[in-house]
This record gives structure tokens, sequence and C-alpha cells, in this order.
């Protein structure tokens, strides 16, 4: 008897649908979290290890920091070409198949980057292959998002896509708890010279195991039926690219693009540079940073699903506004929170921020797949969500880091993330409301937009 899972044709068949659906769900979040546990445990070792290991070091702890950072950009460059390819191939050959080749790539970058020789063994050939390495990682990372989420928003009723789909977003979090966590546990039981030396390089090695598992649950599931439905027409029909989703759908696009900038930067200030922040201009011990983001993140994993319910109830623009308007205040008072130097005041900042940006984060999946057609949307979203990655994310601990250092304050950064939010503002605004789409609906006003 076959393992797959099969479901109703019908999308806004409720009674049909969960159990397989819960099915998909699991698969889809299995491998997510393994590609962002990888993913950002590379964000943390910047700050507490590669700075260290891997690089000259330079007149302040910072420069180091910096250096660490601009590889640490080099996965974000990588993730639009990701995205791309893989979109162009998973609008033809299905979003499973892309899946499970984006985790083997992304495990192999991981697992040998726990084996790279350091600066002082190899010179700048460790800086390099690190480098390399992390391009591949950003490409199968690039890939990764747009399949997950469009397997399971693809298979949701219309009336819960932003809840279902907003699953395999709370895998972040949780993938990134799994990466905290094993450093925690990593240097809370190893000297600090010991884990410098080797104990960093078991959180990358223990990424072989996460794969295998996340591999082996993507292999019960199947794509669903209305991209197979529009895979069957496509072999009678011309193929299709990431111009033509420009050309085609241009506004769904650049909004997209909109929507993701003030949230891509809102996060990676608040997981990323935060660490620098907490470490260099705070003080405080690595292991409390730790806890702090450990405890965040779970409260993150929590609040995704619940925005996600929220969106579906009173639409996405509404929530996806709360999320951004919040974001933008955020740097005035996290960061003096942060100052204060008391543990329950830091923790509630980090909190703060995260559960903002889950009111952007949850629906982002809903909504960008309610903008294409299922013949483009792997190609439409993935060339939306990640082409700003560019810009937004690889970019944020760069300019935090750089306006920290050149100004001694935090105020910059705020005002940084605040003029981020006001773009995404905007690009809510000018978004249509799709809560409740039919998918098949954009397919019909598609074929019919075709016709000569």
């Amino acid at each position: 008897m076959s393992t797959n899972t099969t479901f109703s044709s019908d999308p806004t068949d409720l009674g049909a649908t969960p159990r397989g659906l819960k099915r998909v769900v699991a698969a889809s979040m299995a491998g997510t979290v393994v590609e962002w546990y990888e993913f950002f445990l590379y964000g943390t070792a910047a700050t507490l290890v590669f700075s260290k290991v891997f690089f000259a070091k330079g007149t302040s702890d910072l420069d180091a920091i910096l250096a660490a950072f601009v590889t640490y950009a080099v996965g974000f460059a990588a993730r639009p070409v990701g995205g791309l390819v893989f979109g162009h191939f998973g609008d033809r050959h299905g979003r499973k198949k892309l899946l499970q080749l984006s985790l083997l790539l992304v495990g192999a970058a991981t697992f040998l980057m726990g084996c790279l020789p350091t600066f002082g063994q190899v010179g700048y050939w460790a800086p390099g292959l690190l480098v390399a390495l992390r391009f591949v990682q950003g490409f199968a990372v690039g890939g990764e998002w747009g399949g997950a989420v469009l397997l399971v928003a693809e298979h949701s009723p219309n009336r819960a896509r932003a809840f279902w789909s907003a699953w395999p977003q709370a895998a972040v979090p949780l993938g990134n708890m799994l990466a905290t966590l094993v450093l925690l546990v990593l240097t809370s039981t190893l000297s600090g010279a010991a884990f410098l030396s080797w104990g960093w390089r078991v959180a990358f090695w223990l990424s072989a195991v996460v794969v295998l598992i996340g591999y082996y649950v993507r292999t019960k599931i199947t794509d669903a039926p209305i991209f197979l439905a529009a895979q069957a027409e496509r072999e009678t029909s011309a193929g299709f690219s990431a111009l033509e989703v420009l050309r085609r759908y241009p506004r769904g696009v650049f909004t997209a693009m909109g929507l993701r900038f003030g949230e891509n930067i809102m996060y990676y200030l608040v997981v990323t540079f935060s660490i620098t922040y907490l470490k260099v201009q705070v003080g405080a011990d690595t292991k409390a940073i730790l806890w702090w983001l450990l405890a965040a993140h779970a409260v993150h994993f929590l609040v995704i699903p619940v925005a996600g319910r929220l969106s579906d109830r009173y639409g996405r623009r509404p929530v996806y506004l709360v999320g951004a308007v919040t974001a933008a205040t955020w740097g005035f008072y996290a960061f003096p929170m942060m100052d204060s130097g008391h543990h329950a005041v830091i923790l509630a900042a980090i909190v703060l921020g995260l559960v903002f940006h889950a009111f952007m984060y949850a629906g982002q999946p809903a909504l960008m797949a309610e903008m294409f057609p299922t013949r483009m949307r792997y190609s439409g979203i993935s060339l939306g969500y990640q082409v700003t990655s560019i810009v937004a994310g690889s970019l944020a601990p760069i300019i935090a880091v750089r306006l920290l250092d050149d100004y001694g304050s935090a105020v910059p950064v705020a005002v940084y993330l605040a003029i981020a939010a006001s773009i995404t503002v905007i690009a809510v605004l000018c978004a249509r409301e799709t809560s409740g789409a039919d998918l098949t609906d954009l397919d019909r006003a598609d074929e019919i937009a075709r016709r000569p």
C-alpha cells in the first residue's frame, strides 16, 4: 500500500483535507527546520566563532565580526539564484522533488563547514572555502522557502490558508531554537578554548543526522492536486520563466518585494545584530545571550500560527500592517532596554521584536501565493521573496554594525529600521486583500488573459 498522501481536489473541502494536510505540514516543517537550523547556525557562529577562527584580527572586535557578516551576506546573495533556479524547475517538475534536492545540498554544505581548516592553518584559503560553502548553503535555502510554503498553501482550504501555511514559517524559529540549543549545550559543557578549537564543529556535523530525518519525512507526501492539474496542462504549452512572471504579474512581484523588505531587515536585526550589540556594546555573557534567544525563538514559534489565524479572520492587510507599524518603533526602545543590563528587560526587548515580526511573517505565504497562478507561483514568490533578501537581510547586520561603529549609538540603527518598515507599510497599503481567495479562480483568470 502506498504511503503517499492523497487529497480532495476541491481546496474548499474542509472535511476532506485535515488529516492529509497535517502530514504535508509536518513534511514541510521537517525540512524547513533542518535548513534553517543550518542557515541560522552560521549566523550565530559568525559572531561567536567565525570572526575568531576564519579571519585575521583587525583593529577592533567589530572589524572581524564585520568580515564574518560579509560572508554571511554571501548566503543571501545566493538565495535569489537558488529561488529562481528552483522556482523554474519546481513549476515544471513539482515542489516535492526540488525540496528534497535543496535539503541534501544545504546539509552537505553545512557538514563540510564543520570540516574547514582555520585561518591560522591555511590563511586566506579558510575564508575563501567558507564563502564557497556559504554560497551553496544560501542557494539551497533560496529554493527551500518557496517550495515548502507552496506545498502547504496549495493543499490548504481557502478559508484557512494563512493558518496552515504559517506553520512552515514557524519552523524557522524552531530551527533557530535547535541551533541555539546545540550551541548553548556546547558552550555550557566545554571550556571557551575547547569550544573555539573543535566544539563548534560538532554543531555543524550534527546537520547530517537531521538532514536524513527531514529527507525521509519528505518522501511521504505528494504535490497538490491543483499543481498536478497545472503540470498536465503545461505539457502542451510553452515554458515560463521569471521574465514571464515579471511581464504578466509585475504588481505581484514588486508588492511582494515591498512586503518582504522591512520584515527581513527587522528579523536579522533582532536575531543576528542583537547578538553583536549585546556582546560588544552591552558586554553580556555568551550563555545569557543564547538563553535569551532560545526563549524568544520559542515565543516566536508559538505566535506565528496565531498571527496566521488572525490573518484568515481579519484579512491579510490589517494583520500585516500591525506588524509593519510596530516594527518601525521597535529600535527606539529595544536598544535602550538592552542597555539596561537587566536580564528580564533584555529578554522582553528581543521577544517584542519577534512578536512584531510574526504579524508580518505569518501571513506572507498565503498572501504571496494568492498573487500568482499555479503555473508560475513558485517562480513568482521566489523572485519577490528572495531577491529582496540581497538588499534587506543580507545587508542589515553589516549596515547596523557599521552604524554602531561610526556613531557609537544604536539610534541610527533604529532610524534605519523605521525607514525599512515604512517601505513595507506602503507595500501593504498598495496590496490587494486576498483573504479567502480560491487559487483555481486565479488559474482561470490567468488562462483567460493568455487567450489570443
